[in-house]
């Protein structure tokens, strides 16, 4: 290999952090040509994972790694979010959580590339596309091993866990946790409840923090937040909310009773 070759290659290995999955596309915008990039694999610097991604040779990469590509490289939203970010965060020991499976979310218009979901990285990875929730709304940054990835904040995770909820269990969980977030930033909480698409998800979130009795309700705009009209349901044989049209399990409208 050239001394010029060899230069770009140091250079390359300096600019980004180790452990993170490298995608050939933006290789490219950056000066990297297809045919550079098959030198390098050629050369064992790199080694394929996959049609359009590579990762330094003998690298380990996690999962993290691969959602910071995702996310720094091809701008996309998908994130960590519900009960993984939740663990992320220290908010779980009220929850069941499966160490071998992760929660990601992004948006409908957003899809897993195929190097991403053939790849084992030694979790199982559950991925919902929706757009409940603004992209960038209620985020925060977790740093990993070098490098940092966007996971969802304390408040914008539980109401990911609140999206998926099918049973009794989900919400009673869903309240423990609620319990403990006692620190969410009120400008955060109103800005998520104001542009959340999920009139599901907004009523219960305001009720279990009237349940709880979290001293940052008090500071929420609840006019500007829009509750939507008519009954809704969460489970067969429960306990009816008048306030917010809502019908509960008992084990949560009967919580420290």
């Amino acid at each position: 290999m050239s001394t010029e070759k060899r230069t770009k290659i140091n250079k390359l290995l300096s600019s980004v952090p180790a452990g993170i999955v490298l995608q050939s596309s933006w290789l490219s915008d950056h000066g990297y040509s297809h045919d550079l990039q098959k030198r390098y694999r050629k050369s064992n610097w790199f080694t394929t994972i996959g049609t359009g991604a590579m990762i330094r040779n003998r690298d380990k990469v996690s999962l993290e790694g691969a959602l910071y590509a995702l996310q720094k490289q091809s701008n996309l939203s998908i994130h960590l979010g519900g009960r993984t970010a939740l663990s992320y965060l220290g908010k779980t020991q009220y929850l069941e959580l499966s160490p071998k499976k992760v929660t990601l979310f992004g948006l409908r218009s957003e899809h897993l590339p195929k190097w991403l979901t053939t790849n084992d990285w030694g979790v199982g990875v559950d991925y919902h596309p929706t757009s409940f929730l603004p992209t960038e709304l209620g985020l925060d940054t977790y740093e990993f091993k070098g490098f940092s990835i966007k996971i969802s904040g304390a408040a914008r995770a539980l109401m990911e866990c609140l999206y998926l909820a099918t049973d009794d269990q989900d919400l009673l969980e869903c309240l423990q946790v609620m319990e403990g977030l006692n620190n969410l930033r009120p400008q955060q909480v109103q800005a998520l409840l104001e542009n959340c698409e999920s009139i599901k998800v907004k009523r219960i979130f305001m009720y279990m923090a009237e349940l709880i009795g979290h001293s940052w309700l008090k500071y929420l705009k609840t006019d500007k937040i829009d509750l939507g009209k008519g009954k809704r349901s969460m489970v067969k044989n429960g306990v009816y909310v008048d306030k917010y049209q809502i019908t509960l399990p008992k084990e949560v409208t009967n919580y420290g009773k």
